[in-house]
């Protein structure tokens, strides 16, 4: 039942996407347009958030998610089925290969460290382009290969270096050595640990349950929800952070 709810939303969605023609199309756009066609045919269906879960769990997360059945018939029809019934009897479900990729990617003309790092951790968790075996042929493992890459930027951005100070810049904090950079930024004492591994996580559509709770931290004020790859305080309005939950994940994090 999984392999065919998955295969079925995966179908809706690509034709939503086909249908919508827009390039570049966000997953919320693309999901917005599959719920408005299916409210032109059957005025009443779930709200985008509730596809959106639904798109994260079974596709992106590969987990099983219940859909009810009214849903299920609703999406059939989209895909040119009469119901679910039809769809299963006739679906072919697409099996993985089973071969495991890595991919580890660093753009160079990005503006942040912490969007480099990121982008590490997305592709590592996400779709990776370094093949494991070609790795090892190269003669570096894998946990070798991250710890060079990060290294590697870190030594470039300078923040292995004497600096005494540290200011945030909106994405991460900055080492320095002046005790003014501009008037909107506050100037502390260096603490190479925050430096080092407090960020903002720039791309909470990336955050999945398995790779974010009890492992990062957010801040919600004015119901502006941010998230932290670190506990401590929030730098722009100096509000304790708190430990991710399952609930944040679902509602906060899952949106392009």
């Amino acid at each position: 039942m999984f392999d065919k709810k998955k295969l079925l939303l995966k179908k809706a969605y690509e034709k939503a996407k086909k249908e919508l023609n827009r390039a570049n199309a966000s997953n919320d756009s693309i999901l917005n347009y599959l719920v408005l066609k299916l409210e032109e045919k059957f005025d009443s269906v779930k709200d985008i958030r509730t596809f959106v879960r639904y798109h994260k769990r079974l596709i992106r997360e590969n987990r099983d998610y219940d859909i009810d059945e009214i849903t299920l018939d609703q999406l059939s029809w989209y895909v040119e089925y009469d119901n679910f019934e039809a769809f299963c009897d006739n679906a072919v479900i697409e099996r993985d290969t089973g071969e495991t990729k890595i991919e580890l990617k660093i753009n160079q003309d990005e503006d942040s460290l912490s969007e480099r790092l990121s982008k590490i951790i997305i592709n590592i968790t996400n779709q990776p382009i370094f093949n494991v075996p070609q790795l090892a042929k190269n003669g570096m493992g894998i946990g070798a290969m991250i710890l060079t890459l990060v290294f590697g930027i870190n030594y470039q951005g300078g923040k292995f270096g004497d600096d005494k100070y540290m200011y945030w810049n909106g994405e991460e904090y900055v080492s320095t050595n002046n005790t003014f950079v501009n008037p909107n930024s506050d100037v502390v004492a260096m603490d190479k640990n925050i430096l080092t591994n407090f960020k903002k996580i720039m791309r909470p559509d990336t955050l999945t349950v398995e790779n974010a709770v009890g492992k990062t931290w957010y801040s919600k004020c004015n119901n502006k929800v941010e998230f932290f790859t670190m506990d401590g305080k929030n730098p722009e309005n100096g509000k304790e952070l708190k430990r991710v939950s399952e609930h944040m994940v679902d509602f906060y994090a899952g949106v392009d």
